[in-house]
């Protein structure tokens, strides 16, 4: 069997972890002069009741040392395995791990290991993640898996919100002008993701119209949503995710949704109450 890896900005459920067996590396976040490993040693809750509290938190990637030593046992043991990162154009974590790679091949020379930039982030590439897995408890090869991948980065759709505009200026999303009206306005942005990078889409007005508009833009976008797995991933406000869940099965009557909390180390930069959807514009499947 190919072992899928991945790391924490994946965002997936522990459930899904166990059951497929994918492997998640932890990214550093640095809270109040202390470091944690992502997921290890603190949690989404425990980071965004600091940051309600004023905590201004910092990421760093996966450490080198991880990613070799996990890259090198596969290797050891003639194992395959494809390590899924978080985008590249937001972390050096890709970038890292090619390194490692590259010294692990060194050593084992016949290897057979992959590191996949998935220009993508939280749940839009733990959705990447969770059909390689499947794929490859399925007896997927390689190639095939990889070409599933590369099939999802080209399709996969990421539109999110976030309910307060100061966690976006401080990682200089949006200038101090904008962040100063939006929250005297209660403007709150709808934003997506190209090429790996965040871009601003509109500015709309209330909750409530955002969330319309979201599923608005994923039925202009998706064409066809039969059988598609559609993600939604929240920080720490549950209550407003689930209303979305509800939303889309109204507006378009699929149920397979997957829900779940954005992990430390994208909630960090989005900041509490950050509500983002993830799917595919293009039929579920590989052409």
């Amino acid at each position: 069997m190919i072992h899928i890896i991945t790391d924490t900005g994946s965002d997936l459920p522990k459930q899904i972890l166990d059951e497929y067996e994918i492997m998640m590396l932890p990214l550093i976040v640095q809270l109040n002069n202390e470091e944690f490993l992502d997921r290890s040693n603190i949690e989404p809750k425990q980071l965004y009741t600091h940051m309600k509290d004023g905590a201004v938190p910092k990421t760093a990637q996966v450490p080198p040392s991880i990613i070799k030593e996990t890259l090198s046992s596969l290797a050891k043991n003639g194992k395959s395995a494809i390590y899924v990162t978080l985008s590249s154009g937001i972390s050096g974590t890709y970038q890292t791990a090619v390194l490692m790679k590259n010294e692990v091949l060194e050593e084992y020379p016949d290897a057979e290991i992959e590191v996949f930039d998935s220009q993508a982030a939280s749940l839009g590439y733990g959705l990447m993640v969770y059909e390689a897995a499947k794929q490859a408890k399925e007896g997927k090869t390689f190639s095939e898996i990889i070409q599933t991948l590369q099939h999802y980065r080209d399709h996969l759709e990421h539109i999110f919100t976030v309910d307060d505009l100061d966690y976006l200026l401080r990682g200089g999303r949006v200038s101090k002008t904008a962040a100063f009206m939006g929250t005297l306005l209660k403007i709150k942005p709808v934003l997506h993701m190209e090429d790996g990078k965040l871009f601003p889409l509109e500015k709309l007005r209330g909750k409530k119209k955002v969330l319309g508009r979201m599923v608005e833009i994923m039925k202009e976008r998706a064409g066809s949503l039969d059988g598609m797995t559609i993600g939604i991933s929240h920080a720490d406000d549950t209550e407003t995710a689930q209303a979305l869940k509800e939303l889309i099965i109204e507006e378009t009557g699929n149920r397979n949704i997957l829900i779940t909390m954005i992990g430390c180390a994208i909630g960090a930069h989005a900041g509490p109450g950050t509500i983002a959807l993830f799917f595919l514009n293009t039929p579920n499947k590989v052409s």
